[in-house]
């Protein structure tokens, strides 16, 4: 694929490693040919590097699999485990490779995970997950007029900015993109 092509959130085959990219940067300097600047993430070891690659330039890009898996628990040695839905067969992803992901995700839910080369590389969330509130300030008299938030925990361990009138057991829907309230869910 020619490096104008490649869109963030994509992976390459880069110096021998997949990489995923992070920034896209088109560039067109006056007097001078286009290029393409892009950041990209080592998925073997997290380095993150800016290459430039001139506009014609062909890319070799990586090829995914996406399956739906199960997250189990998360094990204090190797890190969250999941289960494959259709095989059954367990394992285990790095925390480091995860980020913050896992901040969306409850034990039991089934998310989709994707591999290269059959090794487990990474999940795709929803763009919005349903979470309850087990901890927040109650609403202050007042405060409701307002739009004043507060902080509260839900049930992965997530801090989200509420407005005043949530309290704890209400379900919300959150963001995984901006990790912001969106809106509180009826049962």
């Amino acid at each position: 694929m020619d490096a104008t092509s490649i869109r963030k959130g994509s992976f390459i085959k880069h110096k021998g490693d997949l990489w995923q990219v992070v920034d896209v940067t088109h560039r067109t300097p006056g007097n001078k040919r286009g290029f393409v600047q892009m950041k990209i993430k080592n998925m073997n070891n997290g380095t993150h590097i800016t290459e430039k690659f001139s506009s014609n330039e062909d890319v070799e890009t990586a090829w995914l699999d996406a399956r739906m898996c199960q997250y189990l628990y998360d094990d204090p040695n190797t890190g969250p485990v999941f289960m494959d839905t259709e095989s059954y067969e367990q394992f285990s992803l790095d925390r480091d490779v995860l980020g913050d992901t896992m901040s969306y995700v409850k034990e039991n839910d089934e998310v989709e995970v994707t591999f290269h080369e059959g090794t487990a590389i990474g999940i795709r969330l929803p763009a919005k997950v349903d979470l309850v509130i087990t901890e927040t300030e109650p609403a202050v008299k007042g405060d409701t007029v307002n739009s004043v938030l507060k902080p509260a925990t839900v049930e992965t361990g997530l801090v989200v900015k509420v407005p005043a009138h949530i309290r704890e057991g209400d379900k919300i829907r959150v963001s995984t993109s901006t990790g912001e309230f969106h809106e509180r869910v009826n049962d």
